[in-house]
């Protein structure tokens, strides 16, 4: 194969206020199960940079679990499916697929022996089912609730026993196979949200968004004891995650906190603090050997340190939302990932290890549309927030100052020497020096969808939804039309000065790939084909031979400049996702971006 999968950075789970989320544990101990959009992101606990992404639901994917024999994994997605697929292959090959719900899936539980599988979530007349995992045939009705239930798990000791909560502030409790209903526990005033048996199946317990949780014998279903008493938290618990010793158990809350619980006393030995802002709010954990996990409303992943709960052992952060531009620059000698995202997030990630973190302070408040870096080191962004900021990439912190604010949504921002940057705003096209506006072109009689500075900073090429790109001359501080054009046969989408200045690359709507030979007076040196729908992203390679094309066809091209037939081709780089992003850490390592909210890498030989 001329290409390989190198490196994924996975996306972080898609959280959503005030709804819990669940994490997957594996049997083996050594991977963790989340959902983000359509994927289901599989990650080694001991290193989160390494990931696996599985993307087969055609619909949002909800929940996943492991079997507990730790070889397959069932998905559940807002359409009522289940998927149950393998995980000992890199292919995860579909074993068996149903639809018990005709909503969405909210929890999933299996028996110890890896055989029934419960389903619970939203539907018509009907909240959860059970039933055979090779078949499809029930083994119990799943009734008593007259609102979606949330949460189910099954006692993982015989004889089973299974337990619901739901949005009706009842929990209720089933003996089987098959499985009946034997009654409803009424002891929560608000939504229940969660329901878990502890590995040993002695007791369960409930957590709710009245902030209490309540212990019942594993057994008969009969109530035991509270939690903390009255409150176990001042706000809503979503999730609870217990000890594999069955001693403790974890639960996490939206008042921002996690506590452990000591079961047999009833009372938090230790209280977790995550944070102060909304976004700190504690929505999924998950107890996995000695790794105490919580997921925060902002999609960040906690480790926890029991010895010391004011800090965590690492935050593991990234991106939630799809991605919407990449970059590389150095950075102390080593290679870094910049990538900005639709809800106008900035992260940046050591290209090698996947050490990531974000730009402190305050930033864009809305999409990232591009983003390049300049000889100052700084990251130039633009968005749709109305402007663009440079931010100093060693400084790792946005600036206050350094802010332009836009009269128009800038679409397109590229940089050249000596200061220059050049932003294609709607309507209008503005060139800057040294962060300051010092010429803007309105009234412009074409739509001006991207634009390109000449590394020498000489020639600004603008390029337009009439097929057509204007080569202005760059004079001291403003732009001369001097008439000079380039036709293409459709709406230009991106283009891109070969790192050299040698080449002009463009990709247009009409699916057709062109470079120019700039000392040639801009002659066509080669058109390429090959994209079936619209490319969208175009990159230079450092070795200025080569570059590389995404499409909507969820196609990535590398092109060899002299020989359009010399290509290779990466198909389905993020599976039922368009690349969104390319960029090069070296000649042979290419980076993929994509509205999956994941980062890809990729080794090319050519």
């Amino acid at each position: 194969m001329p290409y390989e999968l190198k490196h994924v950075f996975a996306s972080l789970p898609q959280m959503e206020r005030g709804v819990a989320k669940v994490i997957g544990g594996d049997p083996k101990g050594n991977n963790f199960l989340y959902t983000n959009g359509k994927c289901v992101i599989i990650r080694n606990i001991e290193n989160p940079a390494i990931a696996d992404i599985y993307t087969e639901h055609a619909h949002t994917v909800t929940v996943a679990k492991y079997a507990p024999s730790g070889y397959y994994i069932a998905s559940g997605d807002a359409s009522g499916r289940i998927r149950i697929w393998d995980t000992t292959q890199k292919e995860h090959l579909l074993k068996y697929e149903y639809t018990p719900l005709s909503g969405k899936v909210k929890d999933i539980a299996w028996t110890e022996d890896s055989k029934r599988i419960a389903a619970v979530g939203d539907g018509r007349e009907k909240f959860g089912a059970v039933f055979l995992w090779d078949s499809g045939s029930s083994v119990g009705e799943l009734s008593g609730h007259a609102k979606l239930i949330n949460s189910v798990d099954i006692k993982q000791t015989r004889p089973y026993r299974l337990a619901l909560a739901s949005d009706d502030t009842c929990g209720s409790f089933f003996e089987g196979p098959p499985f009946k209903f034997k009654f409803t526990m009424r002891e929560h005033s608000q939504f229940v949200n969660c329901v878990r048996f502890s590995p040993d199946g002695n007791r369960f317990v409930t957590a709710g968004a009245d902030g209490q949780m309540f212990l019942y014998d594993g057994k008969d279903g009969n109530l035991i004891s509270t939690l903390g008493g009255e409150k176990a938290h001042k706000g809503g618990i979503y999730a609870i995650s217990w000890s594999p010793d069955s001693s403790q158990l974890i639960s996490a809350s939206g008042d921002k906190t996690v506590k452990l619980w000591d079961v047999g006393a009833g009372t938090a030995v230790t209280t977790f603090n995550l944070g102060s802002d909304v976004t700190d709010q504690q929505l999924g954990c998950l107890w996995q050997n000695e790794h105490l996990l919580t997921i925060s409303l902002s999609g960040y992943i906690n480790y926890l340190d029991k010895n010391n709960p004011d800090r965590t052992i690492r935050t593991v952060k990234g991106h939630s939302k799809s991605i919407q531009c990449v970059t590389v620059h150095k950075k102390d000698g080593r290679p870094h990932i910049y990538s900005g995202s639709h809800d106008g997030h900035i992260n940046y990630w050591d290209a090698e290890t996947g050490e990531n973190d974000c730009f402190s302070g305050n930033g864009h408040s809305n999409q990232v549309s591009q983003m390049v870096t300049n000889d100052a080191s700084e990251l130039v962004t633009c968005s749709m927030d109305d402007t663009l900021r440079y931010t100093n990439i060693n400084k790792t912190e946005y600036s206050a100052s350094d802010v332009v604010k836009m009269d128009f949504q800038p679409k397109s921002v590229s940089v050249a020497a000596g200061g220059l940057s050049l932003a294609v705003c709607i309507g209008q096209v503005v060139l800057l020096k040294n962060k300051k506006k010092v010429f803007t072109m309105d009234n412009l009689d074409y739509e001006a969808e991207v634009g390109a500075l000449h590394p020498g900073g000489s020639t600004a090429a603008v390029g337009g939804a009439d097929g057509k790109v204007r080569l202005y001359s760059v004079q001291g501080n403003t732009l001369k039309d001097e008439g000079k054009t380039i036709e293409l046969t459709g709406a230009i989408t991106d283009m891109a000065y070969s790192n050299d200045g040698a080449y002009l690359a463009l990709i247009d709507d009409k699916k057709v790939t062109s470079v120019f030979t700039v000392a040639d007076d801009y002659s066509v040196k080669n058109n390429f084909y090959g994209h079936h729908a619209k490319p969208v992203t175009l990159a230079w390679s450092p070795d200025n031979e080569h570059f590389a094309t995404g499409g909507m066809d969820m196609m990535v091209f590398i092109w060899t400049v002299s020989d359009p037939d010399k290509r290779i081709k990466v198909p389905d780089t993020h599976r039922l996702h368009h690349v969104s992003g390319l960029a090069w850490v070296d000649e042979h390592t290419l980076v993929t971006t994509s509205h999956d909210a994941s980062i890809k890498q990729w080794t090319i030989k050519y």
